[in-house]
């Protein structure tokens, strides 16, 4: 397994997968947050036509709504597709808009990892923005690697640094997310995220006070199917 890495591979791996090795078989799924404006940037540069998946929880920030739509004018994304919960999920699982509230797995499962299956179906494989400095289990990722739900996973930033990544978005001019400045540093459903306290890491604001720290979507889908209507 590779421990380094230079960042430049990333964008040169991304490539090889979006015009050669996965091509017209591969999207990048991207959550419109903090960071993501560095890989939909280099995917654009490579094809505006990439397929890119939006999870429109129904949960999300307005902010994060309005970066979304940014993004897609700045870069001239063309293949973007916002990708909602099934109404008969909802329905049966979650008809208050509450589920969050008594039990986040199955909220997560309903609003993001089922339709992501479902937007996934036809691609053997798919871009994620993961990185190593993120910590946890995504400490040990690797640019290409098995993904949880059978498909081959892309990770181009994994092995990027901070200042990496804040010099991306300088050298291309690219915009923050209207929230960042606020002091978050890690955004989801805005049910479920908070500004991290001093000291903690990026994404100690998911989820906090739970052991929680994935929606899902870069898990096993056990608990997905377990979940289907």
């Amino acid at each position: 397994m590779l421990d380094t890495v230079d960042p430049a591979a990333g964008q040169t791996v991304l490539a090889d997968a979006i015009t050669s090795r996965f091509a017209g078989k591969i999207a990048l799924v991207s959550s419109f947050g903090t960071e993501s404006a560095i890989l939909l940037h280099m995917a654009a540069q490579i094809d505006k036509a990439t397929p890119v998946i939006f999870l429109e929880t129904g949960k999300l920030f307005p902010e994060t709504l309005a970066y979304r739509d940014a993004l897609i004018a700045q870069l001239g994304l063309t293949g973007v597709r916002n990708i909602r919960p099934s109404p008969a999920q909802l329905a049966t699982w979650d008809p208050e808009g509450t589920l969050w509230e008594r039990d986040t797995e199955l909220c997560c499962a309903i609003r993001k990892t089922n339709p992501l299956d479902e937007a996934l179906e036809g691609f053997t494989a798919w871009i994620t923005g993961r990185k190593r400095v993120q910590g946890g289990g995504r400490a040990n990722l690797q640019l290409v690697e098995p993904g949880a739900d059978g498909r081959t996973t892309v990770n181009p930033l994994a092995f990027w640094s901070d200042d990496e990544m804040d010099a991306y978005f300088i050298t291309h001019g690219l915009p923050r997310h209207p929230l960042q400045a606020q002091g978050y540093t890690s955004i989801g459903c805005a049910t479920c995220t908070l500004r991290p306290l001093p000291g903690q890491d990026k994404r100690s604001g998911r989820w906090a006070g739970q052991k929680k720290t994935e929606c899902g979507i870069h898990t096993a889908r056990l608990a997905a199917t377990a979940w289907e209507i």
